[in-house]
């Protein structure tokens, strides 16, 4: 692997850890003290109670999905996805620098992820290595 090529997924494996980090301790944070709050605060913008917790879990296996980088371009579709949702939601009509540039930051991040995937230190590159080394050998034979 050359350097550049090397310096990239360095900086990709940087951004889908932190991403990861961030997705899992906001999931972990709707069930702190109950998720009955979260469940509340659903309910205050007219969204389901039953979505408060499903949010939570798939922020958590998200997130742990992201860390390891495990499907981590499914993982960064569902991410991304729930950044949308919190910007039509909890955000929607807020300024930009009122709160959601932390959102739009987090919606890139999980969008990076969704385009490049990440090889470097990650499941996916240690089970599809194998695999793309397991069908060149076939072809070769």
């Amino acid at each position: 692997m050359n350097m550049t090529k090397r310096n990239v997924e360095v900086g990709i494996l940087i951004t889908r850890v932190l991403t990861g980090l961030i997705f899992l301790l906001h999931g972990l944070s709707k069930f702190q003290g109950g998720i009955g709050g979260t469940m509340g605060f659903f309910q205050s913008m007219g969204l389901p109670t039953w979505l408060a917790p499903v949010v939570a879990v798939l922020e958590i296996a998200g997130g742990i999905a992201l860390i390891v980088g495990l499907f981590t371009r499914i993982a960064g579709v569902l991410t991304a996805c729930i950044i949308v949702g919190t910007l039509v939601t909890a955000h929607k009509g807020d300024a930009f620098l009122m709160g959601t540039e932390f959102n739009y930051l987090l919606l890139i991040t999980s969008l990076q992820m969704a385009i490049s995937g990440s090889a470097l230190l990650s499941l996916d590159g240690m089970l599809w290595r194998k695999e793309r080394s397991q069908n060149r050998r076939l072809a070769e034979n």
